[in-house]
């Protein structure tokens, strides 16, 4: 059904999402979470997310100014924790693109899976880019090296630790997230 070496170049795309998404993690903790700055950061939001859950459970009607307040400051501390990291994930980016372009190129024209479903057609020039074949289920390295960082980012950031707390993401707002109007 699936070749050899399909099933080869499946697993060491895969073997690569990794390694990619270890290094990287690794070089945010050298760059970033272990500086003073981002922990003491870390800590403020995740103290400021747990104060507002708990003003939101007792919460009246007076108790609302005190809340958008907590709200605010909870914000402005997600900003500044997604500022600190966001130097460091420009040099990771830059280093990771050349090391995409590198990784493409040897890859170039080689279907390396099989995918159990048709992508939506806006996806399709991503899924198959550079393949020749006409098969809509063909798998591109670009595609399948994206899906698996995208998914295995997040499993490595929990498994370490270097995620938010869930009620901090939940309540905070992103440095991206535009501000909601009042």
């Amino acid at each position: 059904l699936l070749g050899k070496k399909m099933v080869e170049d499946t697993l060491l795309v895969v073997f690569i999402s990794i390694c990619t998404a270890l290094l990287s993690e690794g070089i945010l903790y050298v760059l970033v979470y272990r500086t003073d700055g981002y922990k003491r950061l870390k800590n403020s939001v995740d103290r400021q997310s747990k104060k507002l859950e708990r003003k939101k459970e007792v919460a009246g009607g007076v108790q609302k100014k005190k809340i958008e307040k907590q709200e605010e400051m909870l914000k402005t501390t997600s900003r500044d924790l997604s500022m600190v990291k966001m130097k460091s994930m420009l040099v990771i980016s830059v280093t990771f693109m050349a090391l995409l372009g590198m990784l493409n190129s040897i890859f170039d024209g080689h279907v390396v899976a099989k995918l159990p479903f048709e992508p939506f057609p806006f996806l399709r020039g991503l899924s198959q880019r550079n393949l020749m074949s006409s098969d809509p289920t063909d798998c591109s390295f670009i595609f399948l090296y994206i899906l698996c960082t995208m998914s295995l980012r997040e499993t490595i950031q929990k498994l370490l630790g270097f995620q938010p707390s869930r009620s901090a993401n939940k309540l905070s707002q992103g440095f991206f997230t535009p501000p909601q109007s009042k």
